[in-house]
């Protein structure tokens, strides 16, 4: 990536932490010692990327389950290397489907056997069994609502497949035994180039934060290396060209994404390949590599 480039990316990156998201994260700080359990949503087709960094400043020590989400669309035998290594770190780790109307007994029952000790205190002093509160969190448009929604067994929130649906913390019951807080997406201050591109990849930062052109030759070129199948299939291209405005071209052609007079509507086909990924048409892709992982990076 070109000097100017790294540039652009830097200064989209420290532009990129709305007001909300700060509020959102004081706000959880006031109410954390009314939750019992945090559930983590992260989306299964970058398990780094979209694990929030920071998550423990505000958390505490609170138990903790993470739910893949959108396992349906990722390259299950990478994303599985993930998942032990989250599990090694001590994470309750479920993976989940939420597309279809996806068995969530499972994560009751985990969080149940979290808080066993604790309720069975309570009978054996006399006391009733109380309500399980449960605090949800995730980076924008990694499933939450979705979530919520599937535990309640009924839409009670907003989905939407870009960013910033949810825009406040707000309790919502789920059944007799279990409350949840919903929460805004949240991100962190600052981003290193990889997880940018990802984030913005799987539309988790809204498109115009950095430059559109780029996050395709990006999403391409990730194709390419990992999933050259999937780009032969999906785009027609054995290879990427030198030049990303040929690869496009051809794209545009073989979609149909003309203009008048026969000529290449870019924009539109740069739109058809975010949607593409948007949308789930591109499935079995994980962007977050194991081996090339460096460091230790997750608390």
């Amino acid at each position: 990536m070109s000097d100017n480039k790294e540039n652009v990316l830097n200064k989209s990156v420290i532009n990129w932490y709305p007001g909300h998201m700060a509020k959102t994260k004081r706000l959880i700080k006031e109410q954390i010692n009314l939750i019992d359990v945090v559930y983590e949503v992260v989306d299964a087709r970058m398990p780094l990327s979209s694990k929030i960094v920071d998550v423990e400043e505000y958390t505490k020590d609170k138990p903790k389950i993470m739910i893949l989400s959108k396992v349906d669309l990722c390259d299950l035998e990478e994303t599985n290397k993930w998942i032990k290594y989250y599990e090694e770190k001590g994470y309750r780790v479920i993976k989940m489907n939420l597309a279809e109307n996806t068995n969530i007994k499972p994560l009751i029952t985990l969080t149940e056997e979290i808080m066993e000790d604790f309720n069975q205190m309570r009978i054996d002093k006399g006391m009733i069994k109380r309500k399980i509160r449960v605090l949800v969190v995730g980076i924008p448009n990694v499933g939450k609502s979705t979530l919520i929604n599937r535990l309640a067994g009924k839409k009670v929130v907003n989905i939407g497949n870009k960013p910033g649906v949810t825009k406040n913390l707000s309790w919502i019951r789920v059944n007799d035994d279990i409350e949840l807080l919903d929460s805004p997406g949240i991100l962190w201050p600052k981003l290193d180039k990889a997880n940018a591109f990802n984030l913005a990849s799987f539309t988790a930062i809204r498109e115009e934060i950095l430059p559109l052109f780029e996050v395709v030759e990006y999403v391409l070129s990730t194709l390419e290396k990992y999933y050259p199948e999937i780009l032969k299939a999906r785009y027609k291209l054995e290879k990427l060209d030198d030049d990303i405005l040929c690869d496009l071209e051809k794209i545009g052609k073989n979609r149909g994404c003309l203009i008048k007079g026969g000529e290449i509507d870019y924009d539109k086909v740069m739109g058809l390949i975010m949607s593409d990924v948007k949308n789930g048409y591109i499935k079995g892709i994980t962007f977050d590599r194991y081996n090339e992982f460096k460091g230790d990076g997750v608390e």
